[in-house]
């Protein structure tokens, strides 16, 4: 920054100029001197102040973009959040379905055997009366056949 330099060149001034004696401190400069570099201070306070004003602006334009940054990464971070969460939603009611599932079939194949016994059950037992009827006839056929030899001797 050139006016610290500025500055450091009046301060310099300053401490060499030749003190008045009994003037409390007072010295003599060379006020042309000092006035030119007091004119270059002013000067150079207005570039001075727009490089400050545009470091500012800088600043400013960073912190808005990192804030803006921050607020699509938070964004981001719930967004992706609540897609877990459904997706572990969408497990979980897939885990229950497929459990109720199961657990339907299960239901379903124990009735299936219940009936599927009692179906073989009835029709072993119309099995069972056929063959005993049939038995019952061939007996009755065999004692006939007997009894028509028994005539016929």
């Amino acid at each position: 920054m050139k006016v610290d330099g500025l500055i450091t060149e009046l301060r310099d001034i300053m401490e060499t100029a030749k003190g008045m004696p009994f003037s409390g401190g007072k010295a003599l400069v060379d006020t042309n001197n000092v006035l030119d570099i007091i004119e270059e201070i002013e000067q150079e306070f207005p570039q001075e102040f727009r490089q400050a004003k545009s470091i500012v602006a800088d600043r400013n334009q960073i912190i808005a973009d990192a804030k803006r940054e921050a607020e699509e990464i938070i964004r981001a971070a719930e967004e992706r959040k609540k897609a877990m969460v459904n997706q572990h939603e969408i497990i979980r009611l897939a885990r229950q379905q497929a459990n109720e599932i199961i657990a339907d079939a299960k239901d379903k194949n124990a009735k299936m055997k219940v009936v599927t016994n009692k179906y073989v059950d009835d029709l072993l037992k119309k099995v069972d009366d056929s063959i005993t009827g049939y038995y019952t006839d061939i007996k009755n056929v065999r004692q006939q056949i007997k009894s028509i030899q028994k005539t016929q001797e």
